[in-house]
């Protein structure tokens, strides 16, 4: 099974076995605080549910700190060292399962 089907088959399971009703992840708390536009919390849910499918716990709440700190998304990125670049590629997969399954 291909990584981003993988990913894909993790979520929908995610989403059938964790309704909406279940407590909110670091991602969807962090969504919800966000000032970027008016947090809508189905689709907070469904970018927890990406990132519940996509990233580790320790990614998680690394990523909800980039929602209060955008910035650091750049440092992150342009970053030279090893964790920080294999971070970023666990987080720009996230981020394309968050597109793909909740909208962009």
């Amino acid at each position: 099974m291909k990584p981003t089907t993988r990913a894909a088959a993790l979520f929908a399971l995610t989403l059938t076995l964790f309704p909406a009703t279940s407590f909110a992840g670091p991602v969807e708390q962090a969504c919800m605080r966000s000032d970027r536009g008016s947090p809508n919390a189905r689709t907070c849910a469904c970018i927890q549910g990406a990132a519940d499918a996509t990233l580790s716990n320790a990614d998680q709440r690394r990523a909800a700190r980039l929602f209060a700190n955008p910035d650091d998304a750049q440092a992150i990125r342009v970053s030279k060292g090893a964790a920080d670049n294999a971070f970023w590629a666990r987080y720009k997969s996230f981020g394309a399962t968050a597109v793909a399954y909740c909208g962009g």
